[in-house]
């Protein structure tokens, strides 16, 4: 992969900037402060790193502000109209990365809830011995399965979103839910017929009903062998959740586009991306890792 990029930026004489990017993990940024009405600057105390500012209105009004101290722009006693700026004030700010970073985990975790609880329940009526129930299940995973998750997102946000109004982050987590909840069924499916049916009827023997038998027998022994390809639909679904910058979320790709446009440093802009989608995934496995090894102590 190294190689292959160094021959491509070498085959279009492309210059490197990195010294662009780290502005948009975080940045200092300056807050202007100023006079709220028409007045006077009654008192300045000075300090190290901040003064206090203290503004007296025509009609007796007070208000005091707190600015650093190498940015004051008045002095006591002068007389200001309302909207002059008397200072700043300078702090550490998130960039356009870490906040495009922070929406896709919010958006991915929400989204991987809502399709465990579909994907379980969509699973169990899989299951069932209800033909129509168990048949409607199967309509709702084919559909979501044979359909792309961009006209999903389409449909949930120009068509749905739109009769009930709803928001563009309603929509596109409402989408990513449906779309891997269809998979989480099957995962969850399969995991169910896996454990032997003579489980359930040691279970029923014993006088437990249905529902009993499946949460205290049959599921805690899914849950073990659907762990694996439970963990890696969640991680595809985190890198799915990158389409949703297609109805203006404005999550790290769509972000990683926005610094393009301003720096034209494609290639470092992307590879940044990528790195940040592949640390949030590998956090993910290694938890998932964690957990297998601690299921595997009942074995």
């Amino acid at each position: 992969m190294a190689a292959s990029i160094y021959g491509s930026v070498k085959k279009i004489d492309y210059e490197w900037r990195w010294n662009r990017i780290p502005q948009y993990f975080v940045y200092q940024g300056t807050d202007a402060h100023k006079i709220p009405f028409d007045g006077v600057i009654t008192e300045i105390t000075q300090q190290k790193k901040s003064s206090t500012i203290v503004m007296t209105s025509e009609s007796g009004d007070v208000e005091s502000v707190v600015v650093d101290s190498d940015s004051i722009r008045v002095s006591a006693g002068e007389d200001l109209f309302e909207g002059d700026t008397v200072g700043y004030t300078s702090d550490w700010y998130l960039g356009p990365l870490m906040k495009g970073l922070w929406t896709t985990i919010w958006l991915s975790a929400v989204s991987s809830v809502i399709a465990l609880f579909i994907g379980l329940f969509t699973g169990l009526a899989r299951v069932a011995k209800n033909y129509v129930v168990s048949m409607l299940a199967a309509i709702y995973v084919e559909i979501i399965r044979g359909t792309p998750l961009l006209v999903q997102i389409f449909i949930a946000y120009f068509f749905i979103a739109t009769v009930f109004d709803l928001s563009r982050n309603v929509a596109g987590i409402g989408a990513l839910s449906l779309f891997a909840g269809a998979y989480v069924a099957e995962i969850v499916r399969a995991g169910i017929q896996s454990i032997p049916k003579g489980q359930m009827e040691a279970a029923r023997s014993l006088g437990m009903t249905t529902p009993q038998a499946m949460m205290d027998i049959i599921l805690p022994q899914a849950f073990k062998r659907i762990l694996p390809p439970l963990s890696g639909q969640f991680i595809s679904l985190i890198k799915d959740s990158s389409l949703v910058s297609v109805i203006a979320i404005t999550d790290l790709t769509k972000s990683g586009r926005e610094i393009i446009t301003s720096t034209f440093a494609p290639f470092e802009v992307w590879l940044v991306v990528a790195a940040m989608y592949l640390i949030i995934t590998s956090v993910l496995s290694q938890l998932v890792f964690y957990m297998e090894r601690r299921l595997a102590v009942s074995d």
